[in-house]
């Protein structure tokens, strides 16, 4: 049963609404939808599902881009609703004609929508009744080319298949017939459409002969090998034994492979304090993006010159950009786009985020007339400009001094957790966040809670002592959420208002270590969890970001789990034009990136440039 439908502008005015369909709907799907889909550029999907405690919902929409209208189809998950698509392009056909933008009442439509409806059932109906027609013609074509397939399968075994005879009859009837309304020529057991492998009896009956003789061997050496593996790990668990150090000559064993110095926590040890004075932090300094737009321009008409001039003539593409299109349709916007898709993967985005852009401008665009003296490409690029530049426009405020003179008045410090993968530069990249945080007259603290990696409480140490910056350590082989837990009440006791947490590069899919990591932020809730990620990636990117935020969220004993703030973007020094990296991060975790990593010195932080990533995107 249909739940809701909704019509509304897309600056939110909503037009209509259906108030005898069903209760009131729980949660808030609309502005979950037009939040995380819409507003996201991911409208080109299907259908949008939302899940709140004790019910379920399948949304749908359809765009009037000429009139700037949206329509919403709600209706519960668990029901596939086949009417639905059908019943959206109606309400769209009728509702253009009467729609006036100086009005904000339409009554009248009640009774067009529930005979549109009823029309919109009973052709579902007639498509159920048509295919359960069709349905028995089919089963006799499954059933004589069952019988010639079991004919050439069994050969010579003759008592087998008079053993299972009733089962080929019955099942293996069905199973063809319902490849043959899938549209196989042959019943597949392994090459289906889901329904072929429902039940394994049917697929056994069916195909039994062709598994037997094709891959038995093979699954003889897998069980084989399989065993094997068994027998060897039940003999080798019980006489495992620890690794020991091995001694040469004479000398003294050692007790663990730990040099850490013994120092306080505030890092005063005999070594000098070499002081970092390195200037302004690019933070602060404000970048100048030239524009060269006339001459992007001019490139892109000549690139579409060339495309429509095989499909037209001279004069009527003159005419055209001079009368202007109808009504754009996929058909024209196709070539534009496909050349956009692969402008922005040349610039490192992630193949499935291009697409899913390219697919979102394409639904923003569909019906939309074209206007006199414009080309489509322009219009596409235009549409993906404006995308681009609401995806990577943070949807929140990112001024962290803000937040911590904030955490201050209310007497406790405030905690940023730095995570990643392997080698990005967390440790490096925390050093130039303590230097801008100096810099502004906030009091910091560093905590070494990667206790994993060999040199990584040196590493910290040396930053801390050229910042002259106090630092919380307990050497290695420590529970990094107890040293972290620690490290924020030793921040209580000595007045520091930032304490900048350090944990050990991790690989997404390594478990143990992301529950390790999941603990640390559920043990200490931290105010920002910054997700350092190098700017160098490409489709790993989607890859690292989407795990890692699976990871925290079912690995977290928290029913609501935090999950990634932030981004930092580092070495993107190196990338020269390659800026796909900050687009596919940003769309995949809807977390804005907060700092940009570009160079080697404390001073190397900058802010994101939307406007300056925007337009080398589009280059």
């Amino acid at each position: 049963m249909l739940e809701q439908l909704l019509i509304f502008t897309r600056g939110g005015l909503i037009l209509w609404t259906c108030k005898e369909l069903g209760n009131a709907l729980r949660g808030s799907p609309i502005d979950t939808l037009i939040r995380s889909c819409l507003l996201e550029e991911r409208s080109g999907a299907a259908s949008f599902n939302y899940d709140v405690p004790g019910a379920a919902y399948t949304l749908k929409w359809t765009f009037h881009n000429d009139l700037g209208l949206v329509f919403v189809a709600v209706y519960q998950k668990i029901l596939h609703l086949l009417y639905v698509d059908e019943l959206l392009s109606m309400v769209k056909q009728e509702f253009s004609e009467i729609y006036d933008p100086k009005r904000t009442v339409y009554n009248e439509f009640d009774n067009v929508f529930q005979q549109l409806r009823k029309e919109a059932e009973a052709r579902a109906e007639e498509m159920k009744k048509s295919k359960q027609v069709s349905k028995p013609v089919n089963h006799n074509l499954g059933k004589k080319q069952g019988q010639v397939q079991k004919g050439i399968m069994d050969g010579g075994n003759q008592k087998k298949s008079g053993a299972e005879s009733g089962n080929d009859s019955g099942d293996g009837d069905k199973v063809n017939s319902r490849a043959m309304e899938n549209g196989n020529g042959r019943s597949k057991g392994s090459k289906g459409n889901g329904v072929v492998q429902a039940n394994g009896k049917e697929n056994r009956s069916s195909d039994s002969g062709a598994f037997d003789v094709n891959k038995l061997q093979k699954l003889r050496a897998k069980g084989g090998k399989k065993t094997d593996t068994i027998v060897k790990d039940s003999k080798a668990e019980p006489t495992k034994k620890a690794k020991k150090n091995r001694v040469w000559d004479d000398s003294p064993k050692e007790s663990k492979l730990d040099f850490t110095d013994p120092m306080c926590e505030n890092a005063n040890g005999n070594t000098a304090v070499v002081e970092a004075v390195q200037g302004e932090s690019m933070m602060d300094k404000e970048e100048i993006v030239s524009s060269d737009s006339e001459t992007e321009e001019d490139e892109e008409p000549g690139k579409d010159s060339k495309v429509e001039a095989k499909k037209k003539g001279w004069f009527s593409s003159m005419f055209q950009s001079i009368a202007g299109k109808a009504n754009l349709d996929k058909a024209d916007l196709e070539p534009a786009l496909k050349a956009l898709k692969d402008r922005l993967m040349t610039k490192n985005v992630a193949e499935e985020i291009a697409e899913k852009l390219c697919e979102s401008v394409a639904a923003s665009l569909e019906g939309k007339k074209l206007g006199s003296f414009t080309r489509i490409s322009s219009t596409v690029q235009a549409a993906m400009e404006e995308a681009l530049v609401r995806i990577l426009t943070p949807k929140r405020s990112i001024d962290i001094l803000r937040d911590v003179h904030a955490a201050k008045e209310q007497g406790k410090p405030y905690v940023v957790v730095f995570v990643g993968v392997n080698g990005v530069g967390k440790s490096t990249n925390l050093a130039k966040v303590a230097y801008w945080l100096q810099q502004h007259k906030v009091n910091v603290m560093m905590a070494a809670c990667d206790t994993f990696r060999s040199g990584a409480v040196e590493q910290l140490r040396t930053h801390a002592r050229r910042l002259q910056v106090p630092i919380f350590e307990k050497g290695y082989e420590k529970d990094p959420a107890i040293v972290a837990k620690e490290a924020i009440q030793e921040a209580n006791r000595n007045g520091s208002d930032v304490v900048l947490v350090d944990t050990a590069g991790r690989m997404q899919d390594n478990e143990p270590l992301m529950r390790a990591l999941s603990k640390l932020i559920y043990v200490n809730s931290p105010d920002l969890i910054l997700f350092v990620g190098e700017a160098l990636v490409g489709n790993d990117a989607v890859d690292q970001l989407s795990k890692f935020n699976q990871k925290l969220g079912d690995l977290s004993p928290s029913p609501n789990p935090r999950l990634i703030d932030g981004i930092l973007l580092t070495k993107f020094d190196t990338i020269d034009d390659k800026v796909g990296a900050a687009l596919s991060m940003v769309y995949i975790s809807g977390a804005p990136v907060m700092f940009v990593g570009c160079g080697q010195s404390y001073t190397d932080l900058k802010k994101l440039n939307v406007k300056s990533i925007v337009k080398t995107l589009l280059k």
